[in-house]
């Protein structure tokens, strides 16, 4: 299986059981930026107990690895679980929607497009890519997620409101990163 096979599986599993979702993470970032290689779909879904049934029918456990246990912690946590594909090595990481002003923010935003496999998904908005990009970096500091951020606002810079950036960059003590993301870009102007 490929990546964007797994995406479409995916994609095609979570709307016929009418789950809200997004695809976010380096997929997102690809998609606005520039491409990079990587082994793993990110995807924000507010998945209640009642999908777990049909999550474990459409993921069935000769092909995937997909643990009841943990699907219901994360609920239950607002945390993630993983959907993986053994054979191929792919892996879906899950994030359980939390229902805060953010996360109720980004489902508002969702862009509905098509990808180059001619797939539509619901993808974030380039704007809370970043804004999750400079989330994961301010807790890990690995450059993938400035790279990523850079090619994004170097590919798409013209279509990505700012104002909406530094609005949550404020109320997610971000603005330190987004500055420095800014300034660096001027530099290299």
């Amino acid at each position: 299986m490929e990546l964007h096979e797994l995406l479409k599986y995916l994609i095609k599993a979570f709307e016929s059981l009418e789950i809200q979702y997004f695809i976010t993470g380096s997929m997102a970032s690809m998609f606005y930026g520039e491409p990079r290689f990587t082994n793993d779909i990110d995807v924000v879904a507010d998945i209640k107990e009642k999908h777990i049934a049909g999550l474990l029918k459409l993921f069935p456990e000769d092909e995937f690895y997909i643990s009841e246990e943990a699907i219901l912690d994360a609920i239950i946590n607002q945390y993630q679980f993983n959907i993986i594909h053994p054979a191929s090595g792919l892996k879906v990481d899950v994030v359980i929607a939390k229902g805060d002003d953010f996360d109720k923010s980004r489902f508002k935003r969702i862009k509905r497009v098509t990808t180059i496999e001619e797939i539509w998904a619901n993808f974030a908005s380039p704007e809370d890519v970043i804004i999750m990009k400079m989330r994961y970096y301010k807790e890990g500091e690995s450059e993938k997620h400035l790279r990523d951020i850079a090619s994004m606002l170097k590919i798409s810079g013209n279509e990505i409101d700012r104002d909406y950036i530094d609005f949550w960059a404020k109320r997610l003590n971000l603005l330190d990163i987004w500055n420095a993301i800014l300034n660096k870009l001027k530099l290299n102007l």
